[in-house]
């Protein structure tokens, strides 16, 4: 079976989901980081790296791991030595997490581990309850917006609710005013923690005009990040 460094947060725990651990040479940096990666604890166990060229060809992968994101002159380097590098999309939607959890199968060598959590993710989805009635926005620091063809506003989907898109005309991603967004009047906002070291893009967040219009506030987590099975913990704290 072939041997694997991942440089992406999100290829990091395709792999720990879907490999033998004897297979992962190393992980990023960030899959330890608990406000990055639903699996910070399980990462404990591999080695890291910071997603450096050199580093990662002295380790001698039989395959890398990155994401279509991934910094382009780091991959280009490692193939002009010849590494392979795969190249995963990230996820737009929750059906395309059993796409991801294959391709990874496929590339570890590892296709009824894949094909058991895929099993596993979709028996899951499919038992959630809904919250029905809930109008709900995804509000960011400097105003982004998040709609419905969107990771994010799939995870809204699965949980019943509603988003604001029909009053704030965003069907995928992007900026909205402060006083859009308190016309729109969302039952439920949901945001990322307010950060360590507060900035002039999450005080937006945090103006009093949004507190009178909405009912509810909701944080953003580690299981929002990326398109793994703990996209349905997410949907499962919204539901609750």
């Amino acid at each position: 079976m072939p041997k694997v460094v991942s440089m992406n947060v999100c290829t990091d725990q395709l792999a720990m989901l879907v490999a033998d651990p004897d297979q992962i040479l190393s992980l990023s940096h960030l899959a330890r980081d608990p406000s990055q990666s639903a699996m910070a604890i399980e990462a404990l166990r591999f080695g890291v790296n910071h997603g450096r060229a050199e580093e990662i060809f002295l380790a001698a992968p039989d395959v890398v791991l990155a994401s279509t994101f991934s910094n382009p002159a780091t991959i280009a380097m490692l193939r002009r030595v010849g590494v392979e590098v795969i190249a995963f999309p990230p996820a737009q939607s929750l059906a395309d997490i059993p796409d991801r959890l294959a391709q990874m199968g496929e590339v570890l060598k590892r296709p009824a581990a894949a094909a058991e959590r895929i099993a596993a993710f979709e028996t899951d989805l499919a038992a959630l309850p809904r919250r029905e009635g809930v109008r709900a926005a995804l509000y960011g620091p400097g105003g982004y917006y998040r709609g419905p063809r969107t990771l994010a506003g799939d995870i809204l989907n699965a949980a019943g609710l509603a988003t604001v898109s029909d009053t704030v005309g965003r069907d995928v991603g992007g900026f909205v005013s402060l006083e859009e967004m308190v016309m729109a009047a969302p039952d439920l906002l949901i945001t990322p923690d307010a950060p360590n070291a507060p900035s002039r893009s999450h005080a937006v967040l945090e103006h009093p005009a949004l507190g009178a219009v909405t009912a509810e506030r909701a944080f953003t987590n580690r299981n929002w990040v990326c398109g793994t099975p703990a996209v349905l913990d997410a949907a499962r704290a919204l539901i609750e």
